[in-house]
């Protein structure tokens, strides 16, 4: 079993990652959200309304995995449903990572999946990335609309709405988040130039087998 983490590593790391993501520009305002696993029945959120380059740890909020708030005096993310169906539906997870990414999130608002291999970075970390159909942020709808691609994928588009990334540590997560976007960016680019290569898949599936030694599920 992978091993969760203290709840003082996944607030570090919850802190760590949320500022990075904003001085990135994959988040604007107080756009996204980020969570760790940390037990069976426990996580650690981030708080609605919060800037994530500007948070602090008294911000943070540890849920259940039914959405009783355990710890602190915040109101958990509006986006708190579609986390806690991802650990649900995928108990290898231990982090889940909501952004707005622009370039992925144009490819999310133009109902494009992400499924061209053309970056072998991207065919090892990420694999294909379809898109979730829309729901109205903060609905049930939205658990409801990732839980068919938690197990077989890596990271989801949301229709006009963003994107989400998970993985067995809040490290994971974020570099996929990260991943997406330049996969998204370099396939906006060979759309732009006309280009329509595509790695071949004899060395896509080499690609794909290289993941047990990085680490990769």
């Amino acid at each position: 079993m992978i091993p969760y983490p203290t709840d003082a590593q996944a607030k570090a790391d919850i802190l760590a990652a949320g500022r990075k993501i904003y001085q990135r520009g994959l988040v604007a305002a107080n756009d996204g959200n980020l969570s760790v696993r940390v037990g069976e029945n426990a996580l650690w959120v981030t708080p609605t309304g919060v800037c994530k380059g500007d948070m602090t740890e008294d911000m943070l909020v540890k849920m259940t995995l039914d959405g009783t708030v355990l710890e602190g005096t915040r109101k958990p993310s509006s986006e708190t449903k579609m986390h806690l169906r991802i650990y649900r539906e995928n108990p290898d997870v231990r982090a889940v990572v909501h952004a707005h990414p622009p370039v992925a999130t144009t490819f999310a608002a133009a109902g494009i999946p992400l499924d061209k291999p053309v970056l072998q970075e991207a065919v090892v970390q990420l694999g294909t990335v379809p898109v979730a159909p829309f729901a109205l942020p903060g609905s049930q709808g939205v658990a409801d609309s990732v839980a068919p691609f938690c197990r077989d994928y890596r990271a989801l588009l949301l229709e006009y709405h963003g994107a989400v990334t998970w993985g067995t540590s809040m490290e994971q997560a974020h570099y996929r988040l990260e991943c997406l976007e330049q996969v998204a960016t370099v396939t906006l680019h060979l759309h732009t130039l006309g280009c329509h290569r595509v790695i071949p898949p004899e060395v896509v599936a080499e690609l794909e087998g290289l993941r047990p030694a990085w680490g990769i599920l």
